[in-house]
């Protein structure tokens, strides 16, 4: 399941997942071009893939970002830490594993 969100024939938003064992819910990439951040893009594209994994049988959903990406985004968007990986991807950063129960 991956989505785009085009402005003029630009890409400025956008989605990579998939959906396996018939349960679960990966979100590979989630990127919203600076310029258009903090306007719900973000959110409508993961509750778009959510609410598709959800109909198709979906119960869990999981992802990794880093501390300088976005961790606080995927906290509101109601997913919660169950892994940390430290000094990754180098020294003095963290590498954050969430998940969401759909």
């Amino acid at each position: 399941m991956n989505y785009v969100i085009k402005d003029e024939n630009v890409t400025i938003a956008g989605i990579k997942s998939c959906f396996y064992l018939e349960e679960v819910l990966s979100i590979g990439v989630l990127f919203v071009e600076e310029g258009y951040r903090y306007k719900g893009l973000g959110s409508m594209l993961l509750n778009k893939v959510e609410q598709k994994a959800k109909a198709k049988g979906a119960k869990l959903a999981h992802l990794y970002t880093f501390d300088f990406q976005a961790k606080d985004f995927y906290l509101k968007q109601g997913y919660d830490i169950f892994g940390v990986l430290e000094n990754c991807p180098k020294t003095g950063h963290k590498c954050y594993y969430l998940k969401k129960s759909l």
